[in-house]
């Protein structure tokens, strides 16, 4: 059985599958809590042994969720195909372009035929972004899950630039919650520099 030709085929829907699955799992608050509190049965004994306040859990959490995301995506996504498709996808639409403004009916014609190729090439490498979700959501969600479990039995605050000093449960801008934004600013942040680090390039 190959399963490298078995993932090429059915990836993409197993991914779709595990996601709508997790979602379905954080809306059963029950499954949600027991996740969390099984991951935190077994990491609260170093993380209150070194007394870690939860905005620097988040920092570290990212740092190590970006790492492991990066390293999983240099493996499964083939980025130099994925940089030559995106560049052959700018030349065509810059040359297909030029072709309708000169009106160029000839030009256009002989790119139409071109374009069903390149259109494909741009979906194969948007399906192969996301093949890595399964394996990323594996860990990624029942991080949060025991974020949210932590979350729910502390009570510290936060302090942001122009939003001043709020509680890690409000919400910071809009509705979105304080320890939300800051796991999104730490994660990009440190995403970007592990990114680089391992050379790979961004999607």
């Amino acid at each position: 059985m190959d399963f490298r030709k078995i993932w090429e085929k059915y990836g993409l829907w197993v991914t779709f599958g595990f996601m709508f699955l997790l979602m379905w799992v954080y809306t059963v608050e029950w499954l949600r809590v027991g996740v969390g509190q099984a991951i935190d049965a077994a990491f609260s004994p170093l993380v209150d042994g070194f007394n870690i306040p939860f905005y620097v859990l988040i920092i570290i959490l990212s740092a190590l969720t970006g790492l492991y995301t990066s390293i999983i995506q240099k493996y499964t996504i083939d980025y130099e195909r994925m940089t030559d498709v995106q560049e052959r996808m700018k030349e065509f639409q810059t040359e297909y372009r030029e072709a309708q403004l000169s009106q160029d009916e000839k030009k256009i014609k002989k790119l139409e035929t071109k374009k069903d190729r390149v259109m494909k090439e741009q979906l194969e490498m948007s399906q192969q972004q996301f093949k890595p979700m399964a394996y990323i959501l594996v860990v990624s969600v029942p991080m949060f899950f025991w974020l949210l479990f932590r979350l729910g039995r502390i009570n510290t605050t936060i302090t942001f630039p122009y939003v001043g000093t709020i509680g890690l449960q409000d919400a910071a801008v809009w509705i979105i919650p304080a320890w939300i934004l800051w796991y999104m600013i730490c994660s990009i942040s440190l995403s970007q520099v592990i990114r680089k680090s391992l050379n790979i390039g961004g999607l």
